[in-house]
């Protein structure tokens, strides 16, 4: 048996790199220091084995050349190729993929298209006012979780970095800081709040715009109730905002998929603007895989735009909703797909997944997902 310290695990946008494994045999056969959905990822050994190539409905074992020429055959031939993806894998490999998308004319999209673009689209409206997460564990004595379930999707997130970490200025832990939490149902994260707010479904924006007016000193405008909350509810949470020296807004894909979509995100940091005019305080997102943000800073510095970005023109096109992958499936724009850490056929909306099907599919990816019953080469990494 040999254990392996400092393991840094690839799944959500924590990014933990504390994680102990033991290795026996080739196989992990223990971890400590993960959440419970990490150490699922780092347990898993459903790995793909070998490369494949499908022939006459099935998939056959050939050798990696063999699956990389096949591979190169398909995108070569193509008029507008889709390469997806991205988001679960390292810098490195984006940055080839974007020179691979401008070489064959392909469009390159990433999971932002379909989990925190809106995030993307409001930062490129109105910026960012974020710090680090080392600047949250040691600083802010008010932690918002908006729209965001912590407890269920980033399992070590409060534990590493927010409410239940001991910082610097705060060694206290959680002794140290006020946690609220602002979602449509009470989640697990909710019943450790020291307050939580039930919004009624669709209507963040509105809420919002409610606890910028108080934090202008406009609250005579505000009515008895909004949103499903109360008046007395967003006065008192207003009053934590004023009151704390560093506060932090985590807001997750409950405000970016819900009514309003990348304007929540826009008033959200308009809120935080408000609040600036009493103490410091900040916003992030809690973005999902381990990587989707570093596509998004990669693709931005090759192309100039974030994600969706179309290379056939001989120059990059910038459009959402239009150059974005599920749209592009829809409107059976694409002729072939390259798929790499990803899982589309698990995902995407149905009328998306039967255009894929019917089209050449290249799975880069190391265990075998729902995608992988309609690819037509699959190369496991």
């Amino acid at each position: 048996m040999v254990e392996i310290t400092d393991v840094v695990c690839p799944l959500c946008g924590c990014v933990c790199d504390d994680i102990v494994v033991e290795v026996e045999d080739n196989r992990v056969t223990k971890v400590r220091g993960a959440c419970a959905v990490g150490k699922s990822k780092l347990m898993g050994h459903g790995r793909i084995k070998s490369p494949a190539i499908r022939e006459n409905g099935a998939l056959k074992e050939c050798s990696y050349d063999e699956a990389i020429k096949k591979a190169a055959e398909i995108l070569a031939a193509a008029r507008r190729p889709l390469l997806y993806g991205w988001s679960s894998t390292v810098c490195e490999a984006t940055k080839v993929g974007v020179e691979l998308a401008e070489e064959i004319g392909a469009v390159i999209d990433n999971t932002a298209s379909v989990c925190h673009g809106p995030s993307v689209l409001a930062i490129q409206d109105v910026g960012l006012p974020s710090c680090t997460l080392g600047e949250v564990k040691n600083r802010a004595s008010l932690v918002i979780y908006w729209g965001a379930n912590p407890t269920s999707a980033h399992g070590n997130h409060m534990k590493r970095y927010s409410y239940i970490s001991k910082g610097y200025f705060l060694p206290g832990g959680k002794k140290d800081r006020k946690l609220v939490v602002v979602d449509v149902r009470e989640t697990k994260t909710a019943k450790m709040a020291d307050k939580s707010l039930l919004v009624e479904p669709g209507k963040d924006y509105l809420v919002f715009s409610a606890l910028r007016a108080i934090l202008y000193g406009n609250e005579d405008v505000v009515p008895d109730e909004v949103g499903g909350v109360s008046k007395n509810d967003l006065l008192e949470v207003a009053s934590m905002m004023k009151e704390t020296q560093f506060g932090i807004i985590f807001f997750g894909m409950g405000v970016t998929h819900s009514r309003g979509r990348h304007n929540n995100i826009v008033n959200a940091i308009q809120t935080i603007r408000a609040a600036h005019t009493h103490t410091k305080f900040n916003i992030m997102p809690m973005r999902g895989h381990y990587n989707v943000a570093g596509f998004n800073q990669v693709c931005t510095w090759e192309t100039g735009f974030p994600f969706a970005v179309d290379l056939s023109l001989g120059y990059p096109w910038y459009n959402p909703g239009e150059t974005s992958s599920t749209d592009l499936l829809i409107r059976r724009e694409c002729d072939a797909a390259l798929l790499i850490a990803t899982d589309p056929g698990a995902h995407f909306p149905g009328e998306s997944i039967r255009h894929l099907a019917n089209i050449p599919v290249i799975q880069i990816d190391p265990f075998a997902n729902p995608t992988t019953e309609f690819a037509d080469v699959v190369i496991p990494t």
